[in-house]
């Protein structure tokens, strides 16, 4: 065995616990401090509480708090870009056509809607609105997420 290699033992080294519990016992240095021992852990004690010396549950709930914060902002964007009070000018259908629909009180994507529950011959009945228009626009906002009224032609 090779000398001068070990380290020096303590046969007495203390031990000492944040909630201030200490005890003797042996080591390779004199003084072992320590944040939670078995007077403070809640397994021994029973009872309900979190030991987090490292902030990882602040943490994991500041995530949590993120990912709900986000959920709500997408949720309220899907429901901005749903609402029956979206102008059809926002659609790519042409300023020709927005004119026209609004000219027969079509002004939003709700009175676009009401129409097509009385079914395309409803809106065809309004001069200068052909069923090329009307596709277009039923396309546009099945991309965005609107549920068309089924009507009796499809």
């Amino acid at each position: 065995m090779k000398a001068n290699i070990h380290p020096s033992w303590h046969p007495e080294a203390t031990v000492i616990c944040a909630c201030g519990n200490s005890w003797k016992t042996g080591a390779t240095i004199p003084e072992i401090r320590t944040d939670i021992c078995s007077a403070c852990h809640p397994f021994y004690t029973g009872e309900q509480r979190i030991v987090d010396t490292e902030g990882q549950v602040d943490r994991f709930l500041k995530r949590l708090q993120i990912r709900d914060t986000r959920r709500a902002e997408t949720e309220a964007k899907v429901t901005a870009l749903t609402s029956p009070d979206v102008a059809l000018g926002e659609f790519d259908i042409g300023k020709r056509f927005v004119t026209i629909f609004t000219e027969h009180g079509v002004n939003t994507v709700g009175d676009f809607l009401e129409k097509l529950k009385a079914g395309d011959e409803a809106l065809l009945e309004i001069p200068g609105i052909g069923r090329k228009v009307i596709a277009d626009l039923k396309k546009a906002l099945r991309q965005r997420g609107y549920e068309l009224p089924q009507s009796s032609a499809e």
